[in-house]
């Protein structure tokens, strides 16, 4: 497995990482046994970094990393890393009411996710979206708190734009920048990478496949399920999906020539943004994550990337990440 390391502060970790938000929540109905015997693959695969939030599933899944930690391997389960992401708040119907970066939010969010993961330290911690009524100088306060007491050892942040990264560096070393970055989601390349890059902060790219839209597998006509977010997603609708769907059709001409997958070619572009950045594959079975793995094996020289980009060319996708309501949420739009 490579090695790569989140920023200049930030652990060693696997070149590719595995987000596990799939398996408790928002993409339709889970498979438990796949999904601990999908993190088993992962570990013995040599992934160390696995990415859940306190949200997903309203626990779910970290209490089902710490059942699949529990039954790894003991040498698999002392090199994993945990990040988790903290402060959305929810409803019994599963519906997001908003995020709370207070201080003593941070710390009781910190409180139960080691109880439900079993460990007595998180590895990295960053809200999920910033908190609109809490500067941000203070949520990273109290988790550098966190760091001091012994509970938490890296602090990240997720989804947040350059002038919020300068401020929160400001205040304590800063390991990575969780943020959604794939061929057809590339907006942080105009000030968001480069102020990272500056101030010495790794990337740790979510979406790399588009929530499956460019992995190759998701069809136009594909049926989804009452509880897939996807069916909200604007890039997912109508005609939307179509143009989307047409970028993959002219990258899997490129993947074809050079004998992989569509998901491999689009991953791998991602690993080639630079040594900095980490994908986060979202597989939640072994097939998919043997076919993620497969994209270490690929390597894309200057005329595949030219190829590449004008298959897909920057902001050719059709529709926002995210629903608008959302989409407000997101420092990294502003």
């Amino acid at each position: 497995m490579q090695i790569r390391t989140l920023g200049t502060t930030g652990p060693q970790t696997s070149a590719l990482g595995l987000g596990c938000m799939g398996m408790s929540a928002l993409y339709g109905d889970s498979d438990r046994g796949e999904s601990i015997a999908t993190v088993h693959a992962a570990l013995d695969a040599g992934i160390t970094l696995l990415d859940t939030g306190d949200f997903y599933g309203m626990g779910h899944n970290e209490l089902l990393i710490n059942e699949a930690l529990c039954t790894a391997p003991a040498a698999a389960r002392e090199k994993a890393r945990i990040s988790v992401k903290f402060g959305a708040l929810r409803t019994v119907e599963g519906g997001f009411t908003g995020y709370d970066g207070r201080p003593n939010a941070v710390k009781n969010f910190a409180a139960y996710s080691l109880q439900r993961l079993g460990t007595d330290h998180i590895d990295i911690y960053r809200i999920a979206r910033i908190d609109p009524d809490v500067p941000v100088e203070e949520t990273v306060g109290a988790i550098a708190e966190l760091v001091e007491a012994g509970h938490v050892r890296h602090i990240g942040l997720s989804e947040v734009g350059a002038e919020t990264l300068r401020r929160a560096a400001a205040v304590a070393p800063i390991s990575d920048l969780q943020i959604e970055y794939s061929l057809i989601s590339r907006g942080i390349e105009e000030s968001i990478l480069p102020t990272a890059r500056e101030l010495g902060i790794g990337i740790t790219a979510y979406g790399v496949l588009s929530r499956g839209l460019i992995s190759g597998h998701f069809g136009r006509d594909r049926k989804l399920a009452a509880n897939d977010f996807r069916g909200m997603s604007p890039r997912f609708q109508g005609e939307n999906l179509d143009r989307n769907l047409d970028l993959v059709d002219a990258l899997r001409k490129i993947a074809e020539q050079k004998g992989v997958s569509v998901a491999q070619t689009a991953i791998a572009w991602v690993l080639s943004r630079g040594e900095d950045i980490v994908p986060l594959v979202g597989a939640r079975r072994r097939d998919r994550l043997a076919e993620a793995l497969g994209a270490l094996d690929v390597a894309l020289d200057a005329d595949d990337l030219a190829a590449i980009e004008h298959a897909v060319p920057a902001d050719a996708a059709a529709g926002d990440r995210y629903p608008s309501e959302q989409m407000a949420h997101l420092d990294s739009e502003r």
